[in-house]
């Protein structure tokens, strides 16, 4: 019998293009190559307010679904997770959020993060299984702590979506007045995602920087994002949002991602996926997937980036080998992959309920 699930995200149409936002879109791509049965809505009718109108008729404000599987941590996945308790449903809790890389996202989130961190241990512990995008995670939430199995899994990179992204790398390149070798990064930008490093960078060196990626100048965005945004380098191009996140990956050679902390980064593999030469900060999460000279260069200061990128941009052969590389580790990562171990973790879990056995967090 196919198994019916519930795949959640909250706050979905404003969280587009950004990491939680693919990571879940990813998610169900991956879905459909199974025979699970996706619904994205927790509501009755699909949408809140026809939820509340059945409810109110006698109906119930939920949907039915044989698995609830949330992706964020706000009142919405709080009322799924007390409804699948309430109705002994199997429940699952993505973290795509932590108090490690919620600090220095926007203007006051680091006095934050100490209380999310609380909010979180005891968000997390409802769950029948945790999953986390990598054996990092695990340990941070193993260290709040978080009482409920939790399983490392890869968010993945969707492939077929970057299909035809060289194709765009002269109307990009052109569009935003992108000349020679072009060092970038796509995402929000965050402080916590290296902003200011990526921007001493550009400073020390004579090529185009390009961020693509949406950003915050109002009340809410961080003195460090205001600063470089407003009054960015000569050579810095921060671009906002674009309709195409192809056209990025088509108009970058080296991408520079000095990001202080991630849970895993879909960005990376993105740009891995693109055969593009990439330099990491050498922080842990991305010891478990990538190895330095291999299919990327990892640094740490400022000093060493900027002589990974000169090198990167003086050495055509280098940045096709790792490239290569890249775009096989990019590889390990597909939505066939993430799909046959998404599907299979569903059905254990309704099985583990069903039977009353206990959920091994290692998978």
């Amino acid at each position: 019998m196919a198994l019916r699930a519930l795949n959640y995200l909250e706050l979905e149409s404003r969280l587009d293009r950004s990491g939680i936002g693919t990571a879940a879109d990813q998610q169900r791509a991956a879905l459909e190559r199974t025979d699970v049965e996706v619904v994205t809505s927790p509501w009755r009718g699909g949408d809140l307010p026809t939820g509340l109108r059945s409810a109110l008729s006698g109906h119930g404000l939920f949907d039915e679904y044989d698995v609830a599987h949330c992706n964020l941590v706000g009142p919405g996945s709080l009322a799924v997770a007390r409804h699948a308790r309430r109705h002994d449903i199997p429940l699952i809790l993505h973290t795509h959020v932590t108090r490690e890389d919620f600090a220095e996202s926007f203007r006051g989130s680091t006095t934050i993060a100490p209380a999310l961190g609380r909010y979180l241990k005891w968000f997390y512990s409802q769950a029948d299984l945790v999953l986390c995008p990598s054996e990092y995670t695990k340990r941070v939430l193993e260290s709040y702590p978080v009482d409920a199995p939790i399983r490392p899994m890869t968010n993945g990179v969707d492939v077929e979506a970057l299909s035809g992204f060289a194709d765009l790398r002269g109307e990009y390149r052109e569009r935003y007045d992108l000349d020679g070798t072009v060092v970038f990064l796509v995402g929000n930008v965050f402080e916590r995602k290296g902003l200011t490093t990526f921007c001493r960078v550009a400073e020390a060196t004579p090529y185009d920087f390009a961020w693509f990626g949406p950003y915050d100048t109002g009340p809410h965005a961080s003195k460090a994002v205001r600063r470089w945004t407003s009054n960015p380098p000569e050579n810095v191009t921060f671009t906002g949002w674009i309709d195409d996140i192809r056209g990025a990956y088509g108009a970058g050679d080296v991408y520079l991602f000095p990001t202080k902390n991630e849970n895993q980064g879909i960005a990376v593999l993105e740009a891995m996926a693109c055969g593009k030469a990439v330099v990491l900060r050498d922080i842990p999460v991305f010891e478990e997937f990538y190895t330095d000279g291999h299919d990327c260069l990892k640094r740490e200061t400022e000093s060493e980036f900027v002589d990974a990128v000169e090198r990167l941009a003086e050495d055509e052969d280098l940045r096709e080998r790792l490239g290569e590389n890249a775009r096989e580790t990019a590889m390990e990562h597909s939505l066939d992959r993430v799909g046959e171990r998404l599907a299979a973790t569903y059905q254990e879990v309704r099985e583990a309920k069903r039977s009353g056995r206990p959920i091994d967090g290692g998978g």
